[in-house]
């Protein structure tokens, strides 16, 4: 009976040992884990959402016509008149697949330059805090990047003018916001907000299997957490 308390008591500190916490890693095994998820995250969400169907075949991130315009457009799909509104939504969800591979070096530059502070307050915060840290650093310069691929897409299909005609008459009437009222506009905006939405799947993935990191040093991380 002695021998077998022994050894539970042994299984018990050898169980304790190996469970790892957040106190137990160094800062820098902390912010190279969530630097090597990040990383991973946002490879992968580029990847997804950059191809043919990326946007346009994924029911969370699809982009169509917004605020009432959106409405108006699914009573023309009811009243069989949906050919034009279709090609206008192909046209955008297209340009926004055709600007997301621009996303990754700048994506990939924000997480290098992550300090370890940042690192700590991402992992001590809520389930999407990596990505929102990705959000509020790159953003912008996402934007910039976009911005002129979505305008050479658009460009090519004639009905953006008659968008832009349509959607800046209905935000001077107060029926959608102004930055709806430009097609190349609101079409980078749903990118961006698509690209982060995936990056969020991502991250939450990672956070909830640890085993699905892709490097040994963020399975360590996010198991501990």
């Amino acid at each position: 009976m002695l021998r077998l308390l022994t050894l539970a008591a042994g299984l018990a500190l050898s169980t304790s040992a190996m469970a790892l916490s957040l106190a137990d890693l160094t800062q820098g095994d902390a912010s190279g884990g969530l630097k090597d998820a990040l990383s991973q995250g946002a490879k992968v969400a580029v990847q997804q959402l950059g191809k043919p169907g990326g946007f346009s075949n994924n029911p969370d991130v699809r982009i169509e016509l917004p605020g009432n315009l959106g409405k108006a457009a699914k009573t023309m799909k009811m009243m069989g008149m949906g050919a034009q509104v279709d090609q206008l939504e192909a046209s955008m969800n297209k340009a926004a697949e055709a600007a997301v591979p621009q996303a990754q070096a700048l994506l990939l530059d924000s997480v290098k330059k992550m300090t370890v502070q940042d690192a700590k307050s991402i992992l001590s915060g809520p389930q999407d805090s990596a990505t929102q840290y990705l959000n509020k650093t790159s953003r912008e310069q996402l934007r910039a990047k976009f911005l002129p691929i979505v305008k050479q897409a658009t460009a090519q299909v004639g009905l953006a003018k008659q968008y832009n005609s349509f959607a800046g008459q209905a935000a001077s009437f107060g029926v959608i916001d102004a930055k709806s009222a430009n097609i190349e506009n609101y079409v980078t905006e749903q990118a961006l907000d698509g690209l982060f939405a995936m990056i969020a799947e991502q991250e939450a993935s990672i956070r909830e299997n640890p085993a699905g990191a892709a490097t040994s040093l963020a399975k360590k991380v996010f198991g501990a957490l």
